[in-house]
């Protein structure tokens, strides 16, 4: 098997790097390179958004009609491999990632042509309306209502840990619509926007200081019908197939292993016995990121060939997750007492704070701390263990 890139493959990737080299502008090459979570800020994600739909880039797995690249897989791979190269603003995946495509494989015809022009242009910044104070990782039990009155829902409730809810002009919600021998049944997907009627929004502000969530109460709002996503009672089967995307529609290795050549090259200034230590656990780290990658390479295949990357995306999820929170714990214990130091002034842009310690450590910490939600959200890893095991596995 011959894996090596033909010779238009490799002008592919010559273009893609020049690309990032010349579109990323020093501010938002700064915000990528020292981002604190796996969310950039509004700004800095929405600018980059513009940039690359410009190039005509933003969205290389959607069908091409509706603004996609006519890429093959490799192209797709290379592209993930040369961003996760250049460090630029994560995009917000909520319109672009996870409910683009649900409405792509769900959604009314209407629907499309009305939402997607809008999440690639930024004119609609969404949030995910999921979690509830007693229904996270069982999120069938959850109990916000809308109930049906004419053409519209009355929706009421509460939703929580829902990122970036402040900022964002929509919001795809899961609510209660009936009751059945089931929890997975009664759940119906609705579109609503977060300046309607009824709507308060508190943020949870974390002890870093940061408000990247919130929590979001609804008291009678009137959602229009028509912007219920699938059938009424059945925004399960929707909700399942927009978390496909969310755990495993993209392509994690290849900005881990940037992460572990980081980690080596932070490693050549520890003193030799550390330095020999940390070498030896990131090259058995790197033998399971390289695992993974090749897992990430069949699921691109599965989703060109059914347009999902269907129950294997939990596999996807908790090598991914795990994985990265392995990378980060390394990176710690590498960066040793300079972690203890909290400087958020010394992060900012052309910021004259010196930082305390190695200037590429400013973020291990924060984001560690960060990252330790994530074998929680889109599902903790147990829930992933347990659709392994009875999607995958048939147990």
């Amino acid at each position: 098997m011959k894996l090596a890139f033909t010779p238009e493959e490799n002008a592919f990737r010559d273009e893609v790097r020049a690309f990032f080299a010349t579109a990323l502008t020093p501010e938002l090459a700064h915000a990528g390179r020292h981002m604190t979570s796996v969310y950039s800020s509004r700004e800095h994600a929405l600018a980059w958004q513009k940039i690359l739909y410009d190039q005509g880039w933003l969205v290389p797995s959607w069908p091409e009609e509706y603004g996609g690249c006519n890429w093959s897989l490799t192209q797709r791979y290379i592209f993930a491999c040369e961003r996760a190269r250049a460090k630029p603003p994560a995009l917000s995946p909520m319109g672009l990632s996870m409910l683009g495509p649900a409405l792509l494989g769900c959604g009314t015809e209407a629907q499309k042509q009305h939402y997607l022009p809008r999440i690639l242009r930024g004119e609609d910044y969404w949030c995910q309306g999921y979690s509830e104070p007693q229904a996270g990782s069982d999120l069938a039990t959850l109990q916000c209502s809308a109930v049906r009155d004419g053409d519209h829902y009355l929706l009421n409730g509460t939703k929580i840990w829902t990122t970036h809810a402040q900022y964002a002009t929509h919001m795809f919600c899961l609510v209660r619509t009936g009751t059945f021998d089931r929890p997975q049944k009664g759940i119906t997907f609705l579109l609503l926007p977060m300046d309607a009627e009824g709507i308060t929004i508190t943020p949870i502000r974390f002890v870093s200081g940061a408000a990247t969530q919130a929590q979001v109460f609804f008291d009678n709002v009137r959602v229009d019908a028509s912007q219920r996503v699938g059938e009424e009672n059945d925004g399960w089967t929707v909700a399942k197939y927009l978390l496909e995307f969310e755990r495993g529609g993209g392509a994690s290795a290849p900005g881990l292993l940037e992460g572990v050549e980081d980690l080596h090259t932070f490693a050549e200034a520890l003193p030799e016995g550390e330095r020999s230590a940390l070498t030896q656990r990131l090259h058995a780290l790197t033998s399971r990121i390289e695992a993974l990658e090749m897992a990430e390479l069949q699921a691109l295949a599965e989703t060109e060939r059914r347009g999902s990357p269907g129950p294997g995306a939990s596999m996807l999820k908790l090598l991914g997750t795990e994985l990265s929170q392995a990378l980060t714990e390394l990176q710690v214990e590498a960066l040793g007492p300079y972690g203890l130091v909290h400087q958020p002034e010394a992060l900012a842009f052309e910021s004259n704070v010196a930082p305390v310690g190695p200037a590429a450590g400013l973020t291990t910490v924060p984001f560690y701390l960060n990252n330790r939600a994530a074998t929680i959200y889109a599902g903790s890893s147990e829930v992933q263990r347990n659709i392994i095991s009875k999607a995958v596995l048939g147990l």
